[in-house]
């Protein structure tokens, strides 16, 4: 069954900040979801897995909080959402991972995309289980198993054929910052009989970007041109003013889904603020809806 959702992202924060920030946050969600009109329409929080990767993370990865001891923490304050989350398989042996999975389905994650290795390792190492294996070995422990969709990626059809091959019920995209996936799924779509349900994930960006460049680094694929185009826009976003900045985006947003809501894949929305939410953030994701949210077809 398709999750036919709105999701927030919120990543775990640092142990330092401790559980009232956590609980401090949930309840800005809430208030920002009043104040942008979309009080209630938030089914799901997006909690990633977050790993150490490259030294050159413009923002510092200090320890954080885990997945399930975050959504312990908030899950009282949000008691209409359930979760979603990021799992990485590839440190974690068979048994450990059937034992990490039934934890986080019981806790009420209704949907996990596997993720494997940082992008300083090469796919395949690691002591765990391969991304790929876990879609089809948790068929009956997870309904609803995902893997994350790059179209900008250089071979990415097949990659994400294998995967739906595989048992993938859902691809969540990268941070789309360009047309591209309409292309793609309008390909895929031609190509393969697969239909899993898409979550398009759009990212609000603030001034700051232009100072710090965490999208620019979270989106890079050095040698790319498709995704240097990306990067030039999210340049271009950061330092717009904020009516042009919204007007480029939910512009983007209708691109995206008119290319790609006839195309036969159930669709859900992923919104996240990369530096935090904000009230900029929740207006920009609010007139997004207002032209289509999976909620109000």
């Amino acid at each position: 069954m398709a999750l036919n959702t709105i999701a927030l992202e919120l990543v775990p924060p640092n142990v330092d900040r401790g559980a009232a920030w956590a609980v401090d946050e949930a309840h800005k969600v809430l208030q920002l979801a009043v104040d942008a009109g979309i009080e209630g329409r938030i089914r799901h929080v997006m909690i990633p897995g977050m790993i150490e990767e490259d030294d050159d993370r413009p923002i510092e990865m200090k320890p954080k909080l885990d997945v399930l001891e975050y959504w312990s923490i908030i899950r009282p304050e949000l008691p209409d959402m359930n979760g979603l989350c990021t799992q990485v398989t590839s440190f974690l042996d068979q048994s450990a991972l059937q034992a990490r999975l039934g934890e986080l389905r019981d806790a009420g994650f209704d949907g996990i995309a596997f993720v494997g290795v940082p992008r300083t390792m090469a796919d395949g190492e690691g002591v765990g289980v391969a991304p790929t294996d876990a879609l089809s070995m948790y068929e009956a422990l997870v309904p609803n198993r995902g893997a994350i969709l790059i179209p900008t990626r250089e071979a990415e059809q097949g990659r994400f054929s294998f995967k739906c091959d595989q048992g993938a019920t859902y691809g969540m995209t990268q941070l789309l910052y360009s047309d591209a996936i309409v292309g793609f799924l309008t390909e895929f779509a031609e190509t393969t009989e697969h239909r899993p349900e898409i979550l398009l994930s759009f990212g609000f960006v603030p001034k700051m970007e232009t100072n710090v460049g965490l999208i620019n680094w979270l989106i890079q694929d050095p040698g790319n041109a498709a995704v240097a185009a990306e990067q030039a826009f999210v340049k271009e976003l950061a330092a717009a003013d904020p009516a042009d900045k919204r007007k480029r985006m939910i512009d983007l947003y209708k691109r995206v889904i008119d290319g790609v809501g006839d195309l036969g894949f159930p669709l859900s929305i992923h919104f996240e603020a990369t530096y935090g939410v904000s009230r900029p953030a929740f207006e920009t994701f609010a007139e997004m809806l207002a032209y289509w949210a999976p909620d109000r077809p």
